[in-house]
């Protein structure tokens, strides 16, 4: 019961099974923050350390930084494509965003998706413990990284709730696959690769755009105009009968997506920043979300802020 999604909605077939909420849900989601404790320690603490090791670095909070960069990658690599296979196998393929209301209350998922879900809600509160209790080394942007993570979580478990899921991987995909090419570029930074970390900087910053802020307010202009697309029956305050929808949840729903995409943006300033500064000085692309804090290395030239 640890491993896979329980409360499967009976009388749904084999061929198409169908799963719902239930309290061992939460079983599942600590079962999972243990595991991603494993899978950090072994993918940070081992493999990528081990590599930083092999590329020269000796300082412990320098490998620190590769080692979660690392696990960054592999993580969010994995979270998107896993997240873009279980989106394309919905309606909602690609930002159909009428599919996100049409047929609500989705209350009944398919495997793939409640397991990802809850995952996922494993994941942020793993990470949202590593930072307050410390076992991170703060950042520049430690408040805006907590509040990101604060509203991930009200973002994961109010549309889990309210069934509303098809929203809610709309939004991990669009916030998962950027962050892939943000933690390679912050690695090939560590290691001293400067012509590599620069091409990709560039992808990434063409992918954060589209992904983050484009998609992201493809999403709130579909909450905002879209709302009404739910079955008028179903627009009402019913848990019992699946229906959270009341007229004011527009708003409750909205949000928290906003509060995304202004902390998206006061990222975005930065990385203009770096992008402006990268062409006066001929290509020296520093760090995106500031983690270059002092670790005992010497930083890049250019890389502090001024």
């Amino acid at each position: 019961p640890f491993l896979f999604v329980q409360h499967r909605v009976p009388g749904s077939p084999d061929s198409d099974p169908r799963y719902q909420k239930g309290v061992l849900d939460f079983v599942l989601i600590a079962y999972y923050i243990v595991f991603w404790s494993l899978c950090r320690i072994l993918i940070a603490g081992r493999l990528f350390t081990r590599i930083g090791r092999f590329y020269g670095l000796k300082k412990e909070g320098k490998l620190d930084r590769v080692g979660e960069q690392g696990y960054a990658i592999v993580y969010y690599t994995a979270s998107g494509l896993w997240g873009l296979r279980i989106m394309s196998q919905l309606p909602i393929w690609w930002y159909r965003t009428e599919e996100f209301w049409l047929g609500y209350p989705h209350w009944d998922m398919i495997p793939e998706l409640k397991q990802f879900y809850l995952m996922q809600s494993a994941h942020w509160l793993h990470e949202l413990m590593i930072m307050v209790l410390g076992f991170e080394k703060p950042r520049k942007d430690f408040a805006e990284l907590v509040a990101h993570h604060a509203v991930t979580l009200w973002l994961v478990g109010w549309s889990y709730l309210i069934n509303l899921t098809h929203i809610g991987i709309s939004v991990f995909v669009s916030m998962d696959i950027p962050d892939v090419l943000l933690a390679l570029s912050k690695l090939l930074n560590y290691l001293q690769f400067p012509r590599a970390k620069v091409a990709v900087f560039v992808v990434f910053f063409g992918v954060w755009s589209y992904f983050r802020h484009w998609l992201n307010l493809v999403i709130l202009h579909s909450v905002w105009t879209e709302f009404d697309l739910i079955p008028e029956i179903h627009r009402r305050w019913a848990p019992p009968t699946g229906a959270w929808l009341t007229w004011w949840m527009k708003y409750q729903i909205f949000a928290p997506i906003l509060l995304l995409q202004i902390l998206n943006l006061f990222w975005y300033y930065l990385m203009w920043r770096i992008l402006i500064r990268a062409i006066r000085t001929a290509g020296e692309a520093s760090d995106v979300r500031s983690d270059d804090e002092d670790d005992g290395e010497e930083e890049e030239e250019g890389a502090k802020e001024k």
